[in-house]
């Protein structure tokens, strides 16, 4: 899909009757703020979890707790079975195969754990399979200017270690990426392109199939960023031909302290790891260790088990739905915010304009007010958005702003929902005396 493709043309958006009752699964949904029904509008930043997601971690809590991998009773069968069956079913669900997919407890470590690979086969870890990852001045890291802090710092990192230089795609003023300065920038010395794939700001949604390219032809490892697009898109990561990519369960309908860190698989076994100790090992004397191939090798210690299985029920959840249903339903919600936020005087939309393929979400810019003043309004009106910068400092320098104010839907948002956020945010401004 490139940029400017709608998502779900080919795929009926759900029907308001339908989120109506999909709705009734949520029972956070139901909660008052004060004497005014909830709004949610933070699903960017956490979703909320159905009553399949809390019952299966419950009934894992009650019925199946044990330590995976290590024990030959009956409780030990049963949670190494339901952690595993957990990992097929979420690699299923983003196109990879069950040995793609290494448990971490968020998308931040599992960039990390990527970013530190490099840092260690630089340093010579890993033997000659790992050389591939070995870096030296004058090699270069390519991110973009819209990368959440989770894929800017960590190579920040790697450059620190390594004498790699970090260089960045800049953004144009509509909020997509210059692919022009793109195929300037990506070329022989780069040796890392690493990007997101759907903006958590801007919700744009970048052309992953170009840059892949881009990275392909420069030899390029390729690292996605694929935090808002896993719970939102379809996803088929064998088909975009990444090498590495992070995803975070808790924006999935998941519970907390569960990510997953897919890698290509003979880029993931030649893949120094980063956390060490016990469970990814093979063999350990008292001078050397030999560790797992991929995914074990990076599962180091005690596993987020509980977490794990209920992110398997919230993939289930999702796929029962259907994705691209999903994906046209907040295309349509996504459009509602931007055409809407674009008729209030005196309130700015960052990131692509109505009509251009978006996600589900819009950060704005309230003309004399902070972003945090904006939110305590929508609060008080039962509105739940999120402000500041995003971690995403550089993109808000980029567009002159200190912070924002975003709105973010997902498969249980209603139009109306969509409109009490414009409506209160429309009298925004006249509440503070800011209006002309």
């Amino acid at each position: 899909m490139s940029h400017h493709d709608a998502p779900g043309d080919d795929a009926t958006p759900l029907s308001p009757t339908e989120v109506s009752r999909i709705r009734n699964d949520f029972p956070i949904l139901d909660r008052r703020i004060g004497d005014r029904p909830l709004v949610y509008l933070d699903s960017s930043a956490t979703g909320q979890r159905p009553i399949s997601v809390l019952d299966a971690v419950q009934e894992f809590d009650e019925m199946r707790n044990a330590a995976v991998h290590r024990g030959a009773h009956t409780l030990a069968g049963e949670s190494t079975e339901l952690f595993e069956a957990a990992r097929h079913r979420v690699a299923a669900f983003v196109g990879a195969d069950d040995d793609e997919i290494a448990w971490t407890k968020n998308a931040t470590e599992a960039l990390n754990v990527v970013a530190y690979g490099f840092i260690n086969a630089t340093a010579g870890r890993g033997g000659e399979a790992a050389r591939r990852f070995a870096l030296r001045p004058g090699d270069e890291i390519v991110i973009t200017e819209m990368e959440h802090h989770a894929n800017l710092v960590p190579w920040q990192e790697v450059a620190a270690h390594t004498g790699a230089t970090l260089r960045w795609i800049p953004l144009t003023d509509e909020g997509e990426l210059d692919l022009a300065a793109a195929r300037d920038l990506i070329g022989e010395r780069t040796r890392v392109l690493a990007f997101t794939h759907v903006s958590n700001v801007l919700g744009t949604i970048n052309p992953v199939a170009e840059l892949v390219r881009l990275g392909r032809a420069a030899g390029a490892v390729v690292v996605l960023d694929a935090c808002q697009s896993a719970p939102h898109l379809p996803l088929d990561l064998h088909a975009l031909d990444v090498d590495f990519a992070a995803f975070s369960g808790h924006k999935m309908l998941g519970p907390t302290g569960i990510g997953a860190l897919y890698g290509r698989r003979e880029m993931f076994d030649a893949l120094p790891p980063f956390i060490t100790g016990g469970s990814m090992i093979q063999t350990v004397t008292m001078e050397r260790t030999d560790f797992m191939p991929a995914p074990t090798r990076f599962e180091a210690g005690t596993q987020p088990v509980a977490q794990a299985v209920g992110l398997g029920a919230a993939v289930d959840y999702l796929q029962h739905i259907g994705m691209a249903r999903i994906a046209a339903w907040e295309h349509r919600l996504g459009q509602r915010l931007a055409r809407g936020v674009t008729e209030i005087p005196g309130v700015r939309l960052l990131g692509p304009r109505p009509g251009v393929a978006r996600a589900g979400m819009a950060a704005v810019d309230v003309a004399g007010v902070h972003a945090h003043d904006v939110g305590q309004f929508l609060d008080d009106r039962g509105i739940a958005v999120r402000v500041g910068h995003h971690c995403a400092q550089p993109l808000h320098r980029r567009f002159g702003v200190t912070a924002s104010t975003r709105a973010s839907v997902y498969l249980y948002s209603t139009e109306a929902e969509v409109d009490a956020f414009l409506n209160a945010l429309a009298d925004v401004r006249g509440f503070f005396g800011v209006a002309r």
